[in-house]
């Protein structure tokens, strides 16, 4: 469990970030490969993504180099997850270059005490050394995470819309309860559950950055060092891929009514919003929403009293495509 102690001031200062981070969903989405676990949450991805990684020939720098260093259990490097990546792919790699010498020894002896590490690891602390890890950094997020930038950022703007809404009905307070189910707000302490990480966080007036990530599955993610900006990683909500009959056309689903639904569920709406946009009943409107769902385009999340409905990626991509 991790507890996360708040003050006054780090509620104020809490905030949660807009676009996906390059190098935390690079780092997470190299987890998927470690496990089966929400396999099938990833699967268009993972397919795609190892035809590609052999495609280019980066499956083997994949096993040999970075496999062992973004290891999925109870440690890895927090030098490669610098806060400058909030500004970019480049920014964050330019900071793992800088990154002292003293340090990264320091993380990547931690990482061969608790997780086992090759015997070259200890290499990467010279600047040298490092760049040809920040090169198969940069090809492997060219291949496995650029091609599906559209939708992860899609999924992000819809887990915007929810936290906003929260914030807006019931404060910080609301906001840092709602993240999902393994996190419990109980002031001043927010309570992560997570199964390899018992120790306490005092934020100390830093206030925290939320990130959501596509690629994090389950189990919020924070720094291992407790002196770095404090930041908790946490998984977007993921729902089973919808079952359709063959020959369902998707544009067959582009009547007047569905596309004004369509078109104000990008802002996120309620079933009752949504009945009072297109102009009819609540219980005609459900029946809209549920062909929408069932055609993986709007995906519903109860909200307190309520159901909100937001865009899927696939749902954000054909309204800007046929509806502009």
């Amino acid at each position: 469990m991790l507890r996360i102690h708040f003050t006054d001031v780090d509620l104020a200062r809490t905030r949660v970030v807009h676009e996906p981070d390059p190098l935390w969903e690079v780092a997470l989405s190299m987890h998927r490969f470690q496990t089966r676990q929400g396999r099938w949450a990833y699967a268009h991805w993972y397919r795609g993504t190892c035809q590609r990684l052999r495609g280019n020939g980066l499956d083997r720098v994949l096993r040999k180099m970075l496999l062992p260093l973004f290891h999925r259990g109870p440690y890895y490097p927090d030098f490669l997850n610098p806060a400058e990546s909030s500004e970019g792919l480049e920014a964050g790699l330019e900071a793992v270059l800088a990154t002292p010498p003293r340090r990264v020894l320091a993380e990547l002896q931690t990482l061969a005490r608790i997780s086992g590490a090759p015997p070259w690891v200890p290499e990467l602390a010279r600047p040298d050394s490092r760049r040809e890890l920040v090169q198969a950094l940069r090809d492997y997020h060219d291949t496995a995470i650029a091609p599906y930038g559209d939708d992860i950022q899609a999924r992000i703007d819809a887990d915007r819309i929810i936290r906003c809404r929260t914030l807006l009905d019931g404060g910080v307070e609301a906001l840092l309860g709602g993240l999902g189910p393994d996190i419990r707000w109980k002031r001043p302490v927010l309570y992560v559950g997570h199964p390899t990480v018992d120790r306490d966080l005092r934020l100390d007036g830093r206030g925290l950055k939320l990130v959501p990530s596509y690629f994090c599955w389950q189990t919020p993610v924070p720094m291992a060092d407790p002196v770095l900006p404090p930041v908790l990683v946490y998984p977007l909500h993921h729902q089973p891929p919808p079952v359709q009959s063959a020959g369902t056309s998707l544009t067959s689903l582009l009547g007047r009514t569905r596309a004004t639904v369509l078109r104000a569920a990008a802002a996120g709406a309620t079933t009752g919003e949504l009945a009072r946009v297109a102009g009819v009943s609540a219980s005609s409107i459900s029946q809209h929403t549920t062909v929408l769902r069932d055609a993986g385009l709007i995906t519903s999340q109860r909200q307190a009293a309520s159901v909100l409905h937001t865009l899927t990626p696939l749902g954000a991509s054909m309204l800007r495509a046929n509806l502009g």
